[in-house]
C-alpha cells in the first residue's frame, strides 16, 4: 500500500506542524505534499524525507508574502498529484483537505479547525486586519470563493478526524460531516517538574490580537507581580509599550528555555479562545496549573481544581478577580502531569495508527 501526506505549506513551526511531524515518523516512507516550504523557518527534520511542492514553490515572494497567492491556493493543492496513492492523510486547517485522489484511495484529514478566516473569523479578519483600502474592499469576493470551494474541499475527505470535540462541533456545523476526536500531541517526556517554583507567572506563544494578551498586561500593570512573556508576533511592540516594569519580554525560546519557563512558573496564563490550545497542556505537563478563559478547547485540557482554574468573562475585571483569589497550594505538580499524560505523542500515534488501521478494514470490506 503506498501512503501520502499532505500539509497547506511549512513555513512556521506551530501545533499543526507537530502533528504532521508525528505522521511522518509514524509513515517514513511516506512523501510529504505541500503546496511550498520555507527551509529556513522550520526544523529540518520535517524535510528529511521527500518533500513534494506545487508550482508555488517557484513564484516570486512565497516565502514571505505567501497571502497575496490566496485566490490561486485552490488551484496549487489540486495541482499535488496523488493518483499513485491508495492511502492519503491530510493535515490541514485550510487546503490540504482539498487535494484530489484517485477514486480508490482512501482519504482521511486531520482537520485542525474548519479555516478560520473563512467561517468563525471572516469578518474580524476583514476588519481587524492591517490592510489597506483597497484589499479590504476585493476581499470579501475572494473569501466568498474560497468559501465555496472549501465546501468542496470537504466533500473530498472520507473520514475526519477532529483535533478537539470543539472543532468537531465546527465540522459538523460547517461541513455537516461526522468526525473521530483524537487530541493533538505534545511530547509530554520533554518537560519536567521543578523542586522549586519561581516568583513569576507566565503567558505567551504568538502574539497576535485574538490570544488577548493585552488582558493579561493590564491585569498584571494593575498587581505589580511579575509576569514573562515568550514569542514574538506582530503585536510585540504595542503589548510592549502597554507593558509596565514588571512586566518581562522573553522573545522567541528554543524549546528547553521554554521548558525551563514553565517548569518554575507559578502558574500559565491563556486568555484566549483556541480550538483546543496546546500552551495549557504543556504547562501541565511540566506540573504547573492553568489559569484559563472558559471557551474553547481548554474547556477540555484544563480539569477545575485539578490542573486550573477558569474565568468567565473575557475581560481584565474577570481575570483580575480569578487571580485575587488563585492559590498555587490548592494543586499538585504530580497531579497535574499525570494528568497530562493522555495528550502524549506516543498516545497520539497509537490513536491514530489503530484508527486508521480500522479505516482501511472497513474500506477494504
Amino acid at each position: 500500500m503506498k501512503i501520502a501526506l499532505v500539509h497547506e505549506y511549512l513555513s512556521q513551526y506551530g501545533g499543526a506542524e507537530k502533528v504532521l511531524e508525528a505522521l511522518q515518523e509514524l509513515y517514513p516512507q511516506a512523501p510529504t505534499f505541500v503546496m511550498f516550504y520555507d527551509k529556513n523557518k522550520i526544523p529540518a527534520r520535517l524535510l528529511k524525507g521527500i518533500i513534494k511542492t506545487s508550482f508555488l514553490q517557484y513564484m516570486p515572494f512565497i516565502k514571505n508574502h505567501y497571502r497575496i497567492y490566496l485566490p490561486i491556493m485552490p488551484l496549487a493543492i489540486e495541482h499535488l498529484n496523488l493518483d499513485d496513492y491508495d492511502l492519503v492523510i491530510s493535515s490541514s486547517s485550510a487546503f490540504g483537505k482539498g487535494i484530489i485522489t484517485n477514486p480508490k484511495a482512501l482519504h482521511i484529514s486531520y482537520c485542525h479547525t474548519p479555516t478560520r478566516y473563512l467561517w468563525t473569523d471572516t469578518h474580524s479578519y476583514i476588519i481587524e486586519g492591517k490592510y489597506n483600502w483597497f484589499i479590504k474592499a476585493i476581499l470579501p469576493p475572494i473569501l466568498h470563493r474560497l468559501r465555496m470551494f472549501d465546501q468542496i474541499a470537504a466533500s473530498r475527505v472520507d473520514y475526519f478526524i477532529a483535533n478537539s470535540e470543539n472543532v468537531q462541533r465546527r465540522i459538523q456545523k460547517f461541513y455537516h460531516r461526522d468526525s473521530e476526536v483524537i487530541y493533538p500531541p505534545v511530547d509530554i517526556k520533554f518537560f519536567k517538574l521543578s523542586e522549586k517554583i519561581g516568583d513569576y507567572y507566565l503567558t505567551g506563544g504568538r502574539l497576535v490580537p485574538y490570544k488577548k494578551f493585552d488582558l493579561t498586561i493590564k491585569v498584571f500593570n494593575r498587581l505589580g507581580w511579575p509576569l514573562k512573556i515568550f514569542g514574538t508576533g506582530p503585536e510585540m511592540e504595542k503589548l510592549q509599550m502597554l507593558a509596565k516594569s514588571n512586566i518581562q519580554f522573553i522573545g522567541a525560546v528554543n524549546d528547553e528555555e521554554k521548558a525551563q519557563l514553565y517548569a518554575k512558573a507559578i502558574a500559565f496564563i491563556h486568555p484566549q479562545t483556541e480550538d483546543l490550545g496546546i500552551t495549557p497542556i504543556e504547562s501541565m505537563a511540566a506540573g504547573r496549573p492553568v489559569i484559563a478563559y472558559k471557551d474553547g478547547g481548554a474547556l477540555e485540557t484544563v480539569k477545575e481544581g485539578l490542573t486550573g482554574t477558569f474565568f468567565n468573562e473575557q475581560s481584565w475585571e474577570s481575570l483580575l478577580e480569578t487571580f485575587l483569589n488563585f492559590d498555587q497550594a490548592k494543586f499538585d505538580s504530580q497531579k497535574i502531569r499525570e494528568y497530562a499524560e493522555q495528550f502524549s505523542l506516543d498516545n497520539f500515534k497509537n490513536k491514530i495508527n489503530s484508527y486508521v488501521t480500522k479505516l482501511q478494514d472497513i474500506n477494504k470490506s
